[in-house]
């Protein structure tokens, strides 16, 4: 089954690694294979890292979006994921769920449960993000 997906006007995707921009209207694409895809909006940058959840979710995203670094950057992911776990004991089962996600290369579901931290700290998301999954894709993304 596909996996389609709508960009909003002037939006820009990320699809294996290549950008990728919509136009001047909104349009629907397909996805007929597997391939690691973030929206803009669900793309964190690194100068918008304010938190160390922000921190573990951008390094996700560098594994999800770049696998020819992924060595590094799950060396770092266990770093950033103890770091996690001492500032944020009380997030214990969702820390234990994100590292299983990505052990089993699950990112971009690793990537929208870690999105939830950023609400329990400070009640909001990254620029241009949204936390409601009122717009996750109709298929599964994971590879």
């Amino acid at each position: 089954m596909p996996l389609k997906f709508v960009l909003r006007p002037n939006e820009k995707v990320i699809i294996n690694g290549a950008v990728i921009g919509a136009g001047d209207r909104p349009g629907s694409f397909f996805l007929y294979n597997t391939a690691n895809f973030l929206r803009g909006r669900e793309v964190l940058k690194e100068e918008q890292i304010d938190s160390i959840e922000k921190k573990l979710y951008f390094v996700i995203q560098l594994v999800y979006i770049f696998p020819e670094d992924s060595t590094l950057n799950l060396q770092r992911f266990a770093s950033i994921l103890d770091e996690t776990r001492e500032a944020r004991p009380d997030a214990a089962k969702m820390l234990d769920e994100i590292a299983r996600l990505v052990e089993s290369r699950n990112y971009y579901r690793a990537l929208k449960l870690c999105r939830k931290l950023f609400k329990a700290t400070d009640g909001g998301t990254f620029e241009g993000a949204t936390s409601d999954d009122d717009d996750t894709p109709t298929a599964d993304r994971t590879p």
